[in-house]
Order: structure tokens, then C-alpha cells, then sequence
């Protein structure tokens, strides 16, 4: 029981790193003509840590916090019980929590597919964004004998292709001409942006386990026990 509310308690921390982590996306290397220019990535403007990961999370873990010893107390009955704890709403804003993180962590894997937008060889795009987020690179002197798609699921069996990310093929970072470092700025703002919305989600998709499992055993933990426990 301490571990489960510790874990909601944690969300409001979740929260708000990732509001910070958005609002930092508007401001690389600390400047403000990018977001004044809209010079910036357009997945920036989906407002996933703020929204998702943020807003969504806070209002649904508020809802959350309320007191287990609502429940039941021991000489309540199952009908009291059953007015005393609310599974609906605790349903309910427990999917909202999942929806909002599951949106910050689409949008942050998004974005990190695409990669930045900045001044590269053809002026202001997405320099990564043609790829997909990866970059092919034939290895002179070596055969391909398997399909790409093959190659692709099979790493091993692909001599003739090495099949790297933009996030760690660090000699492509200098394609972004300006702003000054913004691939490190975005990569790594949408990187804990990913793990915050993943970890929401987590959490949250517990709740949703714990929801379904009282609601079979009872409508709350002390119904269930006092159901299940030794007559007085």
C-alpha cells in the first residue's frame, strides 16, 4: 500500500520535470529568437510535456491522492463500503493519466525521429527528417546478398550495410549549422521527455491493474480483506 501511493505521490514530480523539459524546448542554448521566429521543431508546438505529460498527469494524479482509509473502516458494510470508495472516477482519471503520457511519449519519439529543425546546406529543414531518422551507409568492398527489409531486422547478416541513427552517428550532428548544438539540445530534451512519459504511463497503467483487481475482489481493499478475513 505504501509503494502504490508513493508512486502516485511520484507523478506530481513526473509532471512537472516534464513541463520543465517542454518549456526548455522554446529556448536553445538559452535563446529566445528561435521560439520568436518560429524557427523550431514543429513537434514543439504539441505541447507534449506540458500537456501530455504534464497537465494530464497532475489533474488525474490529484484525483488519485485521496485517503485509502475512505474505503472501509471494520464495521462497515459492503454497501457502505461501495459509497465510500469512488472506482469510477479513479477509473476514469486513471485513463486520462495513460492517455496524457502515452501522448508525451508519442510526440517525444516522434520528434526524435524526425531530429531538429535548423540551418543546414539548404537553409532552414529537417536535415534528419528524409531518413527517417536513420542514415545508410554502404561499406566499400562488401556484398549485400539479402533484401534492405531483411537487413533491416537482421544486423548481423548485413556485410554490405551499416544501418545507423542520426542520434549516434555524431559526425552528421555538424549538418546543423545553427542554432549552435541544437541536435544535443533537442536529442536530449525529447530523450527525458521519452523516459518521463514512459515511466507516467507505467505507473499509471499499475493503477489501472489495481483498479480492475479490487474491483473483482470488492470495491475497495478493506471490503476485500473484510471479506475474506476471519470472523471477529
Amino acid at each position: 500500500m505504501c509503494l502504490e501511493q508513493c508512486a502516485r505521490a511520484s507523478l506530481f514530480p513526473l509532471a512537472a520535470l516534464s513541463i520543465l523539459a517542454n518549456l526548455l524546448l522554446y529556448f536553445p542554448n538559452g535563446e529566445t529568437r528561435y521560439a520568436s521566429g518560429n524557427q523550431l521543431t514543429n513537434f514543439v508546438w504539441f505541447f507534449g510535456g506540458i500537456i501530455g505529460g504534464g497537465l494530464l498527469v497532475i489533474a488525474p494524479a490529484w484525483m488519485l491522492r485521496g485517503p485509502e482509509g475512505r474505503c472501509c473502516s471494520a464495521r462497515e458494510g459492503h454497501v457502505a463500503c461501495a459509497e465510500g470508495c469512488p472506482m469510477l472516477s479513479s477509473l476514469v482519471a486513471t485513463l486520462f493519466g495513460m492517455t496524457g503520457s502515452l501522448y508525451c511519449l508519442l510526440v517525444s519519439a516522434l520528434a526524435l525521429t524526425e531530429g531538429p529543425y535548423c540551418i543546414s546546406a539548404t537553409g532552414w529543414d529537417y536535415p534528419f527528417a528524409n531518413s527517417s531518422g536513420r542514415t545508410t551507409t554502404p561499406v566499400p568492398g562488401a556484398s549485400s546478398t539479402q533484401p534492405l527489409c531483411l537487413q533491416i531486422l537482421d544486423f548481423t547478416a548485413s556485410p554490405g550495410l551499416v544501418l545507423r541513427s542520426y542520434l549516434f552517428n555524431t559526425t552528421r550532428w555538424s549538418s546543423c549549422k545553427e542554432p549552435a548544438r541544437i541536435v544535443v539540445w533537442n536529442a536530449s530534451l525529447f530523450s527525458i521527455l521519452l523516459g518521463l512519459g514512459a515511466t507516467e504511463f507505467i505507473i499509471f497503467f499499475f493503477q489501472l491493474l489495481n483498479t480492475f483487481l479490487l474491483g473483482l475482489c470488492g470495491t475497495c481493499a478493506g471490503c476485500c480483506r473484510q471479506s475474506i478475513g476471519p470472523e471477529a
